[in-house]
């Protein structure tokens, strides 16, 4: 069931380790397949090392197991929250990459200060606030997708134009059109959040940059009159 998905899931997860976005088993990217409303998700506590197309877990948006002899990445409740709510987005992943967790941990927004955040960005990249005692205490994973659910419609964000997110005190998610689009978002989340750390220590002063220069970057690549790159 859904090969191609699981091969190209799997390739996604490896991608973590690649763009060095990924320590041990510390993040997952999963896929979901609209047509049948079936995920593709890495299985839980499972070494990159040597796992094969074959070991990704099959679920509906119910979090039932369809098919796979492993348990689901113990995140599955949050893909499956933000598939519900996003249905523009077709993958996610998440991770705990240094410099975007360390935002995330201080509870912050990563502001926009520059033209690489802007060519992915349409605005700054959200921190969800922390989840209460109770949400932690009851459906914990669910409880996460549903507090960056609420950040987004707090702010009326449109997760295509700002393809990823921060949850207080955890780590980062990232969304894109599929497993593999929502990696290279995670990747530029890591970058991006480097450069704004960098940018406050050498400048503790700093503005956020003109919204011009956002519009001018975002809509060059994504705008309806985008000419960056080949048609």
């Amino acid at each position: 069931m859904l090969e191609e998905l699981k091969q190209k899931v799997l390739q996604a997860n490896l991608d973590l380790v690649k763009h060095r976005l990924v320590l041990f088993t510390w993040g997952n990217v999963s896929e979901i397949d609209r047509k049948t409303g079936l995920i593709v998700i890495k299985p839980s506590g499972v070494s990159y090392d040597g796992m094969k197309a074959e070991d990704m877990v099959v679920v509906d948006l119910d979090g039932k197991v369809v098919e796979g002899s492993l348990r689901p990445s113990s995140d599955t409740p949050t893909h499956i929250e933000l598939y519900k709510a996003f249905p523009k987005i077709g993958g996610v992943t998440h991770t705990h990459s240094t410099y975007a967790t360390a935002w995330a941990q201080a509870g912050r927004d990563i502001p926009f200060y520059g033209t690489t955040h802007a060519d992915y960005f349409y605005g700054d990249i959200p921190c969800a606030r922390s989840l209460t005692q109770a949400e932690i205490e009851g459906e914990y994973e669910k409880n996460t997708g549903l507090v960056i659910i609420e950040r987004f419609k707090t702010d009326d964000l449109d997760p295509l134009a700002v393809p990823g997110v921060l949850v207080k005190s955890h780590g980062v998610f990232a969304f894109g059109k599929d497993g593999d689009n929502s990696v290279y978002n995670a990747t530029v989340i890591e970058e991006v959040a480097k450069m704004a750390a960098l940018t406050e220590q050498i400048n503790p002063g700093i503005v956020r940059a003109d919204r011009f220069m956002m519009d001018k970057h975002y809509l060059r690549k994504h705008g309806k009159n985008a000419y960056y790159g080949q048609k």
